[in-house]
């Protein structure tokens, strides 16, 4: 198992909700607890549902596509140590103890596709 990274909101999700709000963002549903999208003609895993959104990244685009999974859900996405993942003015920040770092431009990691990161 990865480092998980979960959507958080203020009021709880609940599962009707997830699933009426994804469509417009791009998203689906797959299986009991998939939810993914498209790239480059396939279909990708973003996250799963567990009484919460949780995703696994494996890839920049995957971080990308939870920032707007987030988005679409009134959330934010917050990883296992309390950092936050946003996007201001086109670029995925991560914000942790104060800090701001900037990942990347958004619209690049989107291109870049869910190629797996490398050791």
């Amino acid at each position: 198992m990865g480092y998980e990274l979960r959507v958080v909101r203020e009021a709880p999700l609940a599962f009707s909700e997830l699933a009426k709000a994804i469509a417009p963002a791009g998203f689906g549903l797959r299986g009991p607890d998939e939810i993914v999208t498209g790239h480059a003609g396939d279909t990708h895993v973003v996250g799963h549902w567990r009484d919460q959104v949780i995703g696994e990244p494996g890839s920049d685009w995957q971080v990308a596509q939870l920032v707007l999974l987030a988005a679409a859900l009134g959330a934010r996405l917050v990883g296992e140590d309390g950092e936050s993942y946003t996007l201001r003015d086109g670029i995925v920040e991560l914000v942790a103890g104060g800090s701001v770092v900037e990942i990347g431009k958004f619209h690049e990691m989107i291109e870049a596709g869910p190629d797996a990161w490398t050791p």
